[in-house]
């Protein structure tokens, strides 16, 4: 696929995730693109950085941890994409709460890199103060 290809699927897939209608969110472009064998490493020092390897460990582990804290399922709403090759790169701003009713709206920088139209690899970066200050530390492995 061409960058440009990458950057419409992924500017397809926030459209969809940022869908008010939970109906329309469930059909998820991102789970269907997300290689079986991607990894997710969340960026910086603090205690949520480390690589989840794997489609099933990113969906359960990182994401399902995420959304046990979230009052409803998260919403991450994109506002600009950058492609180049394989490599797309998404400035995104949270708009969620959490279950302890404090506001979670971090702003993120995600590099996805595609290999034959599947997410192999995300770096994610996020402001990591709020991440623990809202979220709390991630769970010891």
């Amino acid at each position: 696929m061409s960058a440009a290809d990458n950057k419409t699927l992924v500017q397809e897939m926030f459209a969809i995730a940022g869908d008010p209608d939970p109906a329309v969110r469930e059909k998820s472009l991102f789970m269907a693109r997300l290689a079986d064998d991607a990894t997710w490493t969340v960026m910086g020092q603090y205690s949520w950085s480390r690589t989840f390897t794997g489609k099933q460990s990113i969906l359960t582990d990182l994401h399902g941890h995420v959304r046990s804290k979230l009052v409803e399922r998260g919403r991450t709403i994109a506002h600009r994409f950058i492609a180049d090759g394989d490599i797309v790169v998404v400035e995104a701003k949270g708009n969620n709460l959490t279950k302890s009713g404090q506001r979670y709206d971090n702003d993120y920088c995600l590099v996805l890199r595609f290999d034959g139209g599947r997410i192999k690899e995300v770096r994610d970066y996020c402001d990591s103060v709020l991440t623990e200050k809202a979220l709390g530390p991630f769970p010891a492995p």
